[in-house]
């Protein structure tokens, strides 16, 4: 019996992990290299999210260095092409764009997964990447609509460390955050 329960579990685990392209950026200036994004979504209340145990397999613990914080998301847009120009780091939007209409970060409305379609997706797995994110995914008490101009999501604080340094060159106010992410299914 435990063993059908853990193939059932791990059949789970990979139906929930595999890559799907998402659609070109629409912010002209905000081309990556690599586009592809897991499949998988999360739901974004943030309080049904604070009753679940973090101890779950669902969650990973990351370290994020968080470059700057606003809720003008061309100010941090401009800043994040900044660090780009001069230091080459990497930006991936994730396909996303600023949408003015509904004041928001948001994949495009034709976007592959329909259920995030128009409508923001964090970005929940390791990379040194440069993006803006909504900081409340990340930390529970951050303002609402706070943008974060993240410069990577590590899984060791070593490295996160080595960026922070690197980042304060731009910002002396840059720091590294310790996350409770959620990385499960919820497709």
């Amino acid at each position: 019996m435990k063993a059908l329960i853990i193939l059932i579990w791990a059949f789970a685990i990979s139906a929930c992990n595999n890559p799907v392209s998402v659609a070109e950026p629409t912010d002209t200036l905000l081309v990556t290299k690599d586009t592809t994004v897991m499949a998988d979504s999360i739901d974004l209340d943030n309080e049904a999210m604070s009753e679940v145990d973090t101890n779950d397999y669902d969650y990973a613990t990351y370290f994020l260095v968080i470059a700057d914080t606003s809720k003008d998301y061309f100010l941090l847009r401009k800043k994040m092409m900044n660090i780009h120009s001069k230091m080459n780091w990497p930006i991936d939007t994730m396909g996303r764009y600023f949408n003015k209409e509904k004041n928001e970060i948001v994949l495009p409305d034709d976007d592959e997964d329909e259920l995030y379609a128009g409508s923001y997706f964090p970005r929940r797995f390791p990379t040194r990447d440069l993006s803006l994110e909504y900081l409340d995914f990340y930390q529970d008490r951050a303002g609402d609509r706070t943008i974060a101009l993240v410069a990577g999501i590590y899984e060791t604080e070593q490295s996160a460390d080595s960026a922070l340094t690197i980042i304060r060159v731009f910002d002396k106010k840059a720091y590294k955050l310790k996350s409770n992410i959620f990385i499960g299914c919820t497709h």
